[in-house]
């Protein structure tokens, strides 16, 4: 590992350093090598190399649970095995070529690791008849309801969420500079201090804004797009959705409505509760889904028509069933774990 070793071009010392950090991490060194190792520590500039080296390993090693890294850190000892393997049946003027290789894949594996501890993206979710609250190092707050997943990736000029099902509420710290963003199908709401939550249900995406203001905007291939506008009209649909207002949105229009939801009733599911007022039934039943042990489904399109109403707790499927049965002409057949309700 000295410079004597490589004839031909010196190793470099960064490179030099990495290449020890990996050796000792496999393990303990011979009494040459442990010989070579202290003789190359005492040239200048190499005692700092290695304490930066063995820094960075320790970045690595703290990502070292995530997928891709093992995948990464793996591919590169093997290499240094195998090389290390080889590396004395090489001529001289080969040395260098190799040391300088496995030093690059020790800096891809380091360099990945400290970007992806610098913004880690986070994930958050929940199972069926399961709620979660998750506090962010920014100090926002999310609420999750059930069977529902959330991705957030805090960037030190941006927050960037997705919402990837279910529904959740954003409780926003305030900071100007960081806009936070949640990503919703092909909706994007932008907030800054503010608290509102986002769902996604039966193929819209509905913005309920608690307190506060948000822009909604549609997304085309991944980027920002255009401002969404009132169905009918060519206003700001987000001018219009105020506190106590809820913004509905079709996936496949850049057109929303604003409708006026009772916000006591908006937020019973954070206390396991599911209050429904003239609810559609197809949006009551998914829903409902998000805590029924039991998967409900509707035999065809023309029980959209029925209305619920209630207050039920949320998982308890009977009475879910007993309330929409009781004044409607229908019938429920189940089949294992699988709920059917049908017209009589």
């Amino acid at each position: 590992m000295t410079r004597a070793a490589f004839d031909d071009e010196p190793v470099d010392r960064d490179e030099a350093a990495a290449l020890w950090c990996m050796r000792l991490a496999e393990g303990q060194l011979s009494t040459d090598e442990q010989a070579e190792f202290d003789l190359w520590l005492q040239q200048e500039g190499h005692r700092a190399a290695f304490d930066e080296a063995v820094k960075v390993w320790r970045i690595a090693d703290a990502a070292s649970g995530r997928p891709e890294m093992i995948a990464m850190r793996t591919e590169a000892l093997d290499n240094y095995a195998h090389e290390q393997s080889r590396r004395w049946a090489r001529s001289g003027s080969r040395r260098w070529y190799w040391g300088a290789g496995i030093a690059a894949a020790f800096l891809i594996v380091v360099l990945s690791s400290a970007l992806m501890l610098r913004n880690p993206a986070e994930h958050f979710g929940t199972g069926i008849g399961e709620r979660r609250v998750a506090m962010l190092t920014d100090g926002s707050r999310i609420s999750l309801d059930a069977d529902t997943n959330v991705d957030v990736r805090l960037e030190d000029d941006s927050r960037q969420l997705t919402l990837l099902s279910g529904r959740a509420k954003f409780d926003v710290a305030k900071d100007p500079l960081r806009p936070f963003t949640v990503k919703a199908g092909n909706k994007l709401i932008v907030a800054t201090g503010t608290s509102f939550s986002v769902e996604l249900l039966r193929g819209d995406v509905r913005v309920l804004l608690y307190d506060g203001h948000v822009e909604v905007l549609g997304r085309s291939n991944g980027e920002r797009g255009a401002q969404l506008v009132l169905k009918g009209s060519s206003r700001p649909a987000d001018l219009a959705l105020v506190p106590g207002r809820e913004l509905v949105a079709p996936l496949n229009m850049a057109a929303a409505t604003i409708e006026r939801p009772d916000i006591a009733r908006s937020l019973a599911w954070e206390a396991g509760q599911l209050d429904f007022d003239n609810e559609p039934l197809p949006s009551a039943v998914e829903r409902f889904n998000r805590y029924a042990p039991e998967r409900i489904s509707l035999a065809d399109g023309s029980l959209a028509g029925i209305k619920v109403n209630g207050v039920f707790d949320a998982g308890d499927t009977d009475a879910f069933l007993e309330g929409v049965s009781v004044f409607n002409k229908i019938r429920v057949k189940r089949a294992g774990r699988s709920i059917t309700i049908e017209r009589q």
